[in-house]
């Protein structure tokens, strides 16, 4: 009787994979900076958030995914040329600030003050958009040296804020729209207007999906007049007109 009851356990637990590989919701792969802001445009998706580097590799290592967001053109231009993704679509673009823990023990004010000798600061790793866009926003101010006080690199832009917020840092480099999510735990310093970068999000819908029409609902919703309205009100800007490049 137990050996029965084990048998039908083992074949319900493989049936419920099937079952769910069989949904019609579509599964989308997004840069962790559109955490919030998607499950506000849209609840009905599979999500899987990350750095948008690791996001593209599972596509092109065959994962069953059917949109794909990421926080800067290069990976879904890659994947489209490699013939992975349709033509991918901006639909928001954003901006680099530096946060700090709440409380500021290292009384940090601006972003010379991260020159002290000291500071903790937490960056994204070089191959993340976040990390990209930080060492050019450094070089574009002539704050290179304050690589060496890097104590952890990280893999996507929650996870630098997570850092700050816990006090693990002095301070890091986020979006915008990341340090709106946690302002009880960080505060905001804004960066010189003219060391910021060009932000911009694309996405994307992957080839190899079965669910093409909801993928294309889904991206009509992002790009929608609702869809843009949620992406303002949670501090990113909005699409180029029409969506294009």
């Amino acid at each position: 009787m137990r050996r029965l009851a084990a048998l039908l356990l083992g074949a319900l637990a493989l049936a419920l994979p099937a079952a769910a590989g069989s949904s019609s919701r579509i599964t989308v792969l997004a840069a962790s900076s559109l955490t919030d802001v998607f499950l506000r445009i849209d609840v009905t998706p599979r999500y899987s958030f990350g750095g948008s580097d690791q996001l593209a590799a599972q596509i092109e290592q065959g994962a069953p995914v059917d949109v794909y967001a990421a926080a800067s053109p290069k990976y879904p231009d890659e994947l489209y040329a490699k013939n992975l993704v349709e033509k991918p679509v901006s639909f928001a673009t954003n901006r680099l600030v530096l946060v700090v823990p709440a409380s500021n023990p290292a009384r940090i004010h601006s972003v010379y003050d991260l020159r002290r000798h000291g500071i903790k600061l937490v960056i994204g790793d070089s191959a993340v958009p976040i990390g990209s866009y930080t060492r050019k926003v450094l070089q574009r101010l002539g704050l290179t040296s304050v690589l060496s006080s890097v104590v952890s690199m990280e893999t996507d832009a929650r996870g630098i804020l997570a850092k700050v917020a816990l006090g693990e840092a002095d301070a890091g480099f986020v979006y915008v729209t990341d340090a709106r999510s946690l302002t009880r735990k960080v505060t905001s310093i804004a960066l010189p207007t003219r060391a910021q970068p060009v932000v911009r999000y694309e996405l994307a819908i992957v080839k190899g999906t079965s669910r093409r029409a909801a993928a294309r609902m889904f991206v009509a919703r992002v790009l929608g007049p609702r869809g843009q309205a949620l992406l303002r009100a949670a501090g990113f800007g909005g699409a180029p007109s029409g969506g294009g490049k």
